[in-house]
């Protein structure tokens, strides 16, 4: 068993170790920089695998804004042996489930299926990742379906409210641009430009393959190996996996203290919230604590003082997302326009309140329980447990398991959390909101920016 994290270093060809509940954790680094991590789980009878390229949407240059997202899409649509529809086949037939997803620092492809078709997913997403023709008319065809997914967020103010908040929060940081780019971008970039973006980055070492469940180590390198050498990749020139992206905190110049976005809808959403952690921050479990508390679950402050006691907002919660060198804190709200004042005072209010009264030892214990058994939960999935491999190898470096999560969670301190919630509403504050809001809604409530680190 592992008594802690545990370092994976990309200069190391195997790793292997026990992680919490008897799960065994191999790792392989071949000479051409493919990585492949397996996690093999007692009595599971499926396994969720995924092929990680770490490019995301803040990779990109001008010219090919959105073109992340834009090939994700492309690469369902048939490679130089197998057609969409028999990609689309391949899993349906066996029950399975495929899909992607693109993210600001990662892209991942990745398949749900019984144990016994493990092989068959990792020849189709092998031949999808590496073979992939990206044919003109298709590339067309795509250009109008991601104009009308654009559209469609557009369309959801709750989606318009998250990218605005963003763009407010970092500002020029490439982690503040949407992920799928604007219209005016996916119609303006060329099938050469995606085409050079896919050669770029996808190459053996970028390539990060994570299986969780029924699989076998062994079998797994070998069936990756052949599905890459069928592909034509030279698996015999040696390299070095790509690096780790730098760790080090940026200045983040905030991009606005207020947007409002006019919309004749029925409720207001609204985002409020400053910069937060990065990824490895030794703080992370803090945040993690201080999320629970604020605006985690039914009991937290902002749900019971803006739901249950005045009956203000359906939907209210905190989240903090982060990044390799950055990170966000937030809260969101969805209430009548007239309330959108008092709801974000209020918002602010119990935000404020912890970094100035603290939390009680009753609101640690709940949230102790309360991430202690989501954690629990959560790793009942086979595709969660692939997906922290995913992050561990790519963004963090380290493996953390459920009994070391917890152990962090166990050493966050009351005046811990106060600390972070003071240093976090000292920072520089955005508000971002979508509806039918006066101009003057949230007067006095957002600062001119500054820069912070």
């Amino acid at each position: 068993m592992i008594n802690g994290a545990v370092a994976l270093p990309l200069d190391l060809a195997e790793l292997s170790f026990t992680a919490s509940g008897d799960s065994l954790i191999r790792r392989s680094v071949l000479p051409s920089g493919v990585r492949i991590l397996s996690e093999s789980v007692p009595g599971a009878r499926s396994a969720t695998i995924g092929y990680w390229v770490a490019v995301g949407s803040r990779d990109e240059v001008p010219e090919t804004f959105g073109s992340t997202h834009f090939l994700e899409h492309l690469l369902f649509k048939g490679t130089t042996t197998r057609s969409a529809l028999d990609i689309a086949v391949s899993f349906d037939s066996v029950g399975g489930e495929h899909n992607a997803m693109t993210a600001k620092e990662y892209t991942c492809y990745y398949a749900k299926v019984q144990d016994r078709d493990l092989p068959m997913a990792v020849d189709v997403i092998a031949d999808m990742l590496t073979s992939s023709v990206l044919d003109k008319e298709e590339f067309e065809t795509e250009r109008g379906v991601i104009l009308e997914e654009l559209a469609m967020a557009d369309d959801d103010p709750a989606d318009v409210t998250s990218e605005r908040f963003f763009e407010a929060v970092l500002g020029d940081h490439p982690l503040g641009r949407p992920i799928g780019g604007s219209p005016e971008t996916i119609n303006a970039v060329s099938r050469d430009a995606v085409w050079r973006h896919y050669r770029a980055n996808y190459r053996a070492q970028d390539l990060v393959v994570t299986v969780a469940g029924a699989v076998d180590h062994d079998q797994l390198v070998a069936d990756v190996t052949a599905a890459l050498v069928r592909a034509n990749w030279n698996l015999n020139a040696e390299a070095a996996p790509v690096a780790r992206r730098d760790a080090t905190g940026e200045v983040i110049e905030r991009g606005s203290a207020l947007t409002i976005v006019h919309r004749p809808i029925e409720q207001a959403n609204v985002l409020v919230g400053v910069p937060g952690l990065a990824a490895a921050d030794p703080r992370r479990s803090t945040l993690t604590v201080l999320n629970s508390i604020l605006g985690g679950g039914m009991s937290s402050r902002l749900f019971q003082e803006i739901r249950e006691r005045r009956g203000l907002a359906y939907s209210v919660y905190s989240f903090s997302p982060s990044y390799s060198d950055a990170g966000l804190f937030g809260i969101y709200a969805g209430c009548s326009p007239s309330k959108v004042t008092q709801v974000t005072e209020l918002m602010l209010s119990e935000f404020r309140r912890i970094g100035m009264d603290g939390v009680t030892p009753e609101e640690m214990r709940r949230a102790s329980g309360q991430l202690s058994g989501a954690s629990a939960l959560a790793l009942e999935d086979s595709d969660t447990r692939m997906s922290r491999l995913g992050r561990s190898e790519i963004t963090l470096g380290e493996f953390v398991d459920l009994d070391e999560s917890l152990r962090r969670i166990a050493l966050v301190t009351e005046s811990g959390v106060r600390e972070l919630a003071e240093e976090l509403a000292a920072r520089p504050l955005s508000i971002a909101a979508v509806g039918t809001v006066a101009d003057d809604a949230f007067t006095g409530l957002a600062e001119s920016p500054a820069p912070v680190l």
